[in-house]
């Protein structure tokens, strides 16, 4: 049964002295609208039109449903990003005083002063373009990030930070986080950016294969090749191979290594496994002549050890002349000039006797 409202007598002084609806000042409604009302306070028809607010309450289970949709869905999107950061999808912001340049062992030795007038020029009207790679050590970590690729852009963004006067912890770079399982797959990425955006000497090649080698990245030369030039042909791995002869003898000697071409290096190779001492022999040369313009150390490298240069020929030793005669029907052979001489005769005739005997 539906509860009965109580009825109340009105009262017939209680409206006398109030105004009419037209005669209220607009804004007197409006500050009355605002007046805080008590949800639990009956509101009845005495109030003028316009003047009494309404209050609505969501009911409890509508409010709890959508208080838990919104957390489902700030969840789920919290999960997304944290997804697109670990998979390397999701570009970031890193300060540049944030990310280690050494982290791995660079397979570009320098950097052409054209080239990197060129990127300095782009950043500057562009910006950057593209994110380098970078892998995260952890918070507990200083530098917090290791560089993977990217080498060239990491060093101009810090040369315009220096020209600007900007802190590195101020000035940012574009980065893309990965997580390689392994060493071999960083150094990979590496050198696979490398071979796409700029081409790098037959040199720089042979020494990111020995470097990778030597922190035990690879068990041997030949993983190390196949796994970071698995790309290129097989006759560029040949002589890749062969210019880790010229590292290993002259690295830390050379000022222009990068500068040595394809032919001149291959030709180096041959001559300093044929001669066990070359390499000695243009460490000192170099060592000597400190050459500061790649030409200069390219003459260097074409160098003859003294031991290694070729005798002048001799002069031809004066044969004496002879007349020689043989005569099958009287079976006689006739030796006459200046050949024949007792020592001549001694020999013929031991000679005789061996063939005799």
């Amino acid at each position: 049964m539906a509860k009965r409202k109580r009825l109340t007598p009105p009262r017939a002084d209680f409206l006398q002295d109030a105004p009419s609806p037209a005669e209220i000042d607009p804004q007197d409604a409006a500050a009355f609208a605002d007046t805080e009302i008590p949800a639990d306070l009956e509101t009845k028809a005495m109030f003028p039109m316009g003047v009494a607010r309404t209050v609505t309450h969501r009911p409890p289970i509508a409010q709890v449903a959508g208080e838990s949709a919104d957390r489902a869905a700030l969840e789920e999107l919290s999960a997304m990003i944290a997804e697109a950061r670990r998979s390397g999808r999701m570009v970031e912001a890193l300060a540049l005083d944030q990310i280690d340049a050494e982290h791995l062992m660079r397979d570009r030795m320098t950097s052409d002063d054209e080239d990197m007038a060129a990127l300095l020029s782009s950043l500057r009207t562009r910006g950057q373009q593209a994110p380098v790679e970078v892998i995260d050590h952890g918070a507990h970590v200083q530098p917090r990030y290791g560089l993977i690729s990217g080498w060239r852009r990491l060093g101009a963004l810090r040369q315009l930070a220096h020209e600007a006067g900007t802190p590195l912890s101020d000035a940012v770079i574009l980065a893309v986080i990965r997580q390689p399982k392994t060493a071999s797959e960083a150094y990979v990425a590496m050198v696979e950016e490398n071979e796409i955006r700029a081409d790098i000497s037959f040199y720089e090649r042979a020494r990111i294969v020995l470097r990778a080698l030597e922190a035990g990245v690879y068990p041997d030369a030949k993983q190390a090749l196949q796994s970071l030039f698995g790309n290129v042909s097989r006759a560029k791995r040949s002589k890749i191979k062969s210019f880790m002869t010229i590292v290993e003898q002259l690295d830390g000697a050379l000022r222009f290594p990068a500068a040595i071409s394809e032919r001149s290096g291959l030709d180096l190779v041959k001559r300093l496994e044929a001669d066990s001492d070359l390499a000695a022999f243009l460490r000192q040369k170099l060592n000597e002549a400190d050459p500061v313009v790649p030409a200069a150390e390219a003459a260097i490298l074409t160098a003859v050890p003294r031991h290694n240069t070729p005798p002048a020929p001799s002069a031809p030793k004066d044969t004496p002349e002879y007349d020689f005669s043989y005569d099958p029907a009287s079976r006689t052979i006739r030796v006459s000039g200046g050949i024949v001489d007792d020592r001549l005769a001694r020999d013929l005739q031991r000679w005789l006797d061996r063939r005799g005997g």
